[in-house]
């Protein structure tokens, strides 16, 4: 088959998933891409943007659509000229546009949540990466289409159910070097953009109850930042520059991979989060996830009790405390930290992108004849 991507936000998840799977994809691809910045313009521009762009192929002859959820696939097949109009297409829900927390508690642009909604209803085929984002999308959804003050299309929803599944990202290839997790003076690694939807400041806050309680760490503060950095992370250099090893966004796929190999402990505070790749990455790796009882955590690591807390500051410093002192905890911790390495060790694209690949050639198929999630 002969896959068209359109991607307007090239970067991050997007161009990860986007570029592992075409990789060890037995298909072939076509991708048309735009830069991952102004990401309103983007959502507005794209379906028009790409449209034209193909009008330059007019010799080439694709077999089905692949769109993350940053395009609108309705108004881009309004546009989109010959068969391109017309071909099955499959939409990736990487993140929505309803349930985004806002840092400046402004009113929501409800346009691009119906823009995603649109985009449903267009596809033959709709992805969510994680079972919560699933469940999240359309519970919000059908909130959303009910307040709308006539012409409810809360029944739209309903029909779409039949043509959704959950299909997580996959992984790249990582090796967890044979070494035990060192529980004295432990290296501890926070992976996230610096941005209030990660919770830093609980992460920080925890760690001072450690420090104060006069525990041994090293710390790694790693991720990407952006214009609007959240001032805790000037304030935490500054208090933590005795415990600091790495600090700041690495470039290299490949030294953020060796900085897990090396480290022993991650932990997550984020309180949004569609399934967390960097949290699987770091469990591959072979750190030991230390996560929120929230947000997809319970499906990446199978509800564990050992490798996740309450999600409060109190719980994260209670459960350091005990990897660090109790045997029998972290004994069962690192039993459950395999049984989960094993799990996602199945995700790595070259044994998934092979799955992938038969549900698009079933996507392609007669509606009557596709298989349903």
């Amino acid at each position: 088959m002969h896959i068209l991507a359109l991607e307007p936000y090239y970067g991050g998840s997007h161009r990860a998933f986007l570029d592992g799977w075409s990789s060890a994809s037995r298909h072939t691809w076509t991708k048309l891409t735009l830069p991952a910045h102004h990401w309103k313009w983007r959502m507005r521009h794209a379906p028009l943007t790409f449209a034209q762009q193909l009008e330059t192929q007019t010799d080439a002859r694709f077999d089905l659509i692949f769109c993350s959820d940053m395009l609108n696939l309705a108004t881009f097949r309004g546009l989109a000229s010959g068969h391109v109009a017309r071909l099955p297409a499959v939409v990736y829900f990487h993140e929505n546009q309803l349930t985004y927390p806002d840092a400046f508690q402004t009113e929501r642009d409800f346009h691009y949540a119906y823009d995603n909604f649109q985009t449903m209803l267009a596809a033959d085929a709709i992805w969510f990466n994680s079972a919560y984002h699933r469940d999240e999308f359309f519970s919000q959804c059908r909130a959303f289409l009910r307040k709308l003050p006539d012409y409810s299309q809360e029944a739209q929803l309903d029909q779409v159910e039949s043509r959704v599944r959950v299909a997580v990202p996959g992984l790249p290839e990582i090796v967890s070097p044979t070494r035990p997790v060192r529980f004295q003076q432990p290296h501890i690694v926070w992976a996230a953009r610096w941005e209030h939807d990660k919770n830093p400041d609980d992460f920080f806050a925890a760690l001072r109850q450690l420090k104060r309680a006069g525990e041994s760490f090293r710390l790694s503060v790693v991720g990407e930042s952006f214009r609007d950095v959240p001032p805790i992370f000037s304030q935490a250099r500054q208090e933590f520059a005795t415990e600091i090893h790495q600090w700041g966004y690495l470039p290299s796929h490949a030294d953020y991979v060796a900085l897990l190999q090396s480290a022993d402990l991650f932990v997550s505070t984020a309180v949004h989060e569609f399934f967390g790749i960097s949290a699987a990455e770091a469990i591959l790796a072979g750190c030991l996830p230390v996560l929120p009882q929230r947000l997809a955590y319970p499906e990446l690591v199978d509800g564990r009790s050992h490798l996740l807390y309450d999600g409060s500051v109190d719980s994260l410093a209670q459960h350091l405390r005990r990897l660090l002192h109790e045997k029998e905890f972290r004994s069962t911790a690192i039993k459950q930290h395999t049984v989960s390495q094993t799990k996602l060790a199945q995700l790595r694209w070259q044994l998934l992108a092979l799955k992938y690949d038969d549900l698009l050639s079933a996507t392609s198929q007669p509606a009557s004849e596709i298989p349903r999630a």
